[in-house]
Parts: structure tokens; sequence; C-alpha cells
């Protein structure tokens, strides 16, 4: 009895260590690598799940970048190679003549640099009736050239018969050619 009980021990204990071998070299491997698969499967959902909230963003994005584009049209082709400052100011003259302004006085300033662009500032001044400047400024939005507006001053007439003066201070860009600055 001895034996057979020595050999139910021996049983026990390599049962024993088959079972532990198992959990230490089967079971607790795998569970960390499952564990592993389960965390990555989690962050590979998260990123799944903002990348569709953002896709559902795309359209308000292309939308938004239509407008954009819509407002800054070709501003390349607003800004012409070389001053053409004689167009431009021939161009502003025929505006106001359009509008019925009157006592025009169109004067450019000094030329400056703007990293890779020019620009000169031009003072205008003229009297006319309230909806034939705003009718001017319209019209003058319409050009194909790169125009803004840094000030503009509008002053009633002394006696309040309707007409007004304006004075403004725009400035103009260009490319300049070659090495002209």
């Amino acid at each position: 009895m001895l034996f057979r009980g020595k050999q139910q021990l021996v049983i026990y204990a390599a049962a024993g260590l088959m079972a532990a071998g198992f959990v230490f070299f089967r079971y607790l491997p795998l569970h960390r690598r499952t564990q592993a698969i389960e965390s990555q499967r989690v962050k590979i959902q998260t990123a799944i799940d903002k990348a569709l909230a953002e896709s559902k963003q795309l359209p308000v994005l292309k939308e938004q970048l239509m407008e954009l584009q819509k407002t800054v049209g070709n501003y390349e082709k607003n800004i012409p190679t070389g001053r053409e400052l004689g167009e431009f100011l021939h161009s502003v003259a025929n505006l106001m003549n359009e509008h019925n302004l009157r006592d025009q006085v169109i004067a450019p300033g000094k030329e400056m640099e703007l990293g890779d662009l020019s620009y000169i500032p031009v003072s205008m001044q003229c009297r006319g009736k309230l909806k034939d400047m705003f009718g001017f400024y319209k019209s003058l939005q319409g050009i194909d050239r790169l125009v803004r507006i840094e000030q503009v001053k509008f002053v009633n007439d002394r006696d309040f018969g309707g007409e007004v003066s304006m004075q403004t201070e725009a400035v103009i860009y260009y490319r300049p050619q070659g090495g002209q600055g």
C-alpha cells in the first residue's frame, strides 16, 4: 500500500507540475498576449471612431474651402507684374467720372516693399452724392487689381445739401519685374 500511496503522490505531483507548467508556460503568456491584443484593438477602434467623426466634418470643410476660394479668387491674377500705376489711376478716374464724382484728386505715395511684393499708397479725394460714393466703391471692388482700402472719411457739406466729401487712403500691390523694386 505504501507503494500505491507513493504512486498516487507521484501522479498528483506530476498532475500538479503539468497544471503549473500549463498555467505558467501556456495560460499566462497567452493571457498577456490576449490583453495586449485587446488593448491594441481598443486603440485601433478609438482611431477608427475618431477618423469617422472627422470624416463627417469633411463636407463642411470642403464647403468652407470653396467659400474661401470664392472670396480669395485668383489673387495672383489681381497682383500685376510691374507697377501699372498709370492704368490704375486712369481706371479710378474713369470710375469717379462714371459715378458723377467731382473735384477729383488721386495722388500716389512713395513705393514700398513687402517681402516679394511692392505696394504704393494712393490718396483719393472727391465730392458727390453718398449713393454715388457707394457705387464708386462697389465698382472699385470689381477692378482686376488688388486694392486695400486703409481709411475712408466722409464729410457732409456745410449746408447739408446731400453732398459729401470723401477722402480715402488705399494701397495697391504689384510684383516687381526682374531686379526692379
